[in-house]
């Protein structure tokens, strides 16, 4: 038998496909979204079935100009994820367009210019909000009240629809501010933080009953679908925990030192999209280094930006610019931090096989 050379070395193949890897991150995130739809009721399921549709609409669409059948490249989930993600970081009352414009920006402009799966620099997800938020901040900065399905004073399904494609006819009445939102402004007028925070509920907080997007909904819920995603091995703990200790520790220096004036880690936790993006947006395959030493780099990267956009930028919630920021320095960071190759050491030189 003649054997012949081969071409490449050996491989390891993956046990898991796309499509596999795909629902298990979107099971993991459907408690808190189930949650998060029912404390904001029907404005927010119909925004959310907006925004998914309409990432589908938009990948099958952008594949048919390609030439190719649809159906396969949906089936992946991807785009399916994509609508998610994104509809798990907008108010969950926002008119029904800014679901269909952010669907748009993460398919076409975030993933397919780039050549679709795998090719894309930034998350899809976090670039159409990035860029909602800067293109239509009333609509990107209006939070719904806690108003839970089936509860006397929440809308109903007829009320719904007129409120999520003919807008609120009273913004005050069904409307707040986040708490980093509330924080920003109340600072923005020389208060003091003890009392800015008296009817800060921490847990309330905590489980979600407090203004925000889908991704803010419960920070328990949140946690745990992440960690379920460690133990799955969909992820690594390196960038989750890297994001999540770098705001714990620069939080907690900053209000040991003034605790009038920057709030607890805690809150920081807490508050905003934290456990969303530490756990299901920074650590994307694509977008996010691809070592264990590169990965802790990264998520460092993302809580500094975060807390330092927080803390001292006109924003009040920095995950989103922090992740896309850090997309942006993940080819640098795969270029200086590489794993060794078996055979070489870390500069790529053969290694020296002593003779016996």
């Amino acid at each position: 038998m003649i054997l012949s050379k081969p071409n490449s070395g050996a491989h390891i193949g993956a046990n898991r496909s796309v499509r596999q890897i795909m629902w298990q991150v979107i099971l993991a995130l459907s408690p808190a979204t189930v949650f998060g739809l029912w404390c904001f009721g029907w404005p927010a399921l119909n925004l959310f079935i907006i925004t998914v549709t309409s990432a589908l609409f938009f990948e099958a669409f952008c594949i048919r100009l390609q030439g190719r059948a649809a159906k396969p490249v949906l089936m992946d989930g991807s785009a399916l994820l994509t609508g998610w993600l994104l509809a798990m970081t907008l108010p969950p009352w926002a008119p029904w367009w800014i679901g269909v414009v952010g669907s748009g920006l993460a398919i076409i402009l975030g993933k397919q210019v780039y050549g679709g799966l795998g090719q894309n620099l930034f998350n899809p997800a976090m670039l159409a909000r990035v860029a909602l938020l800067i293109s239509f901040p009333i609509e990107m900065t209006t939070w719904a009240n806690v108003s839970p399905l089936f509860f006397s004073h929440s809308p109903g399904l007829a009320e719904s629809w007129h409120i999520t494609f003919s807008g609120l006819d009273n913004l005050d009445a069904y409307t707040g501010a986040t708490t980093l939102g509330y924080i920003k402004t109340e600072f923005s007028q020389n208060r003091v933080l003890a009392d800015i925070m008296q009817d800060y509920s921490p847990i309330l907080s905590f489980i979600g009953w407090s203004r925000g997007s889908l991704g803010e909904a419960s920070t328990l819920l949140l946690a745990l679908g992440g960690i379920w995603l460690i133990r799955a091995k969909i992820i690594t703990w390196h960038i989750p925990v890297a994001l999540l200790a770098t705001v714990t520790v620069l939080a907690s220096i900053f209000h040991l030192a003034d605790s009038q004036h920057y709030i607890s880690p805690f809150v920081h936790l807490n508050s905003g999209a934290m456990m969303c993006v530490a756990f299901f947006i920074a650590t994307d395959y694509v977008t996010s280094p691809n070592t264990a030493t590169g990965q802790l780099v990264f998520g460092a990267g993302c809580g500094l930006l975060i807390f330092v956009i927080r803390t001292w930028g006109a924003y009040p919630e920095g995950a989103g610019f922090a992740v896309l920021l850090m997309n942006s320095a993940t080819p640098l960071i795969d270029h200086y931090i590489r794993p060794r190759i078996y055979g070489r050491d870390r500069k790529g030189k053969p290694l020296e096989i002593p003779k016996p």
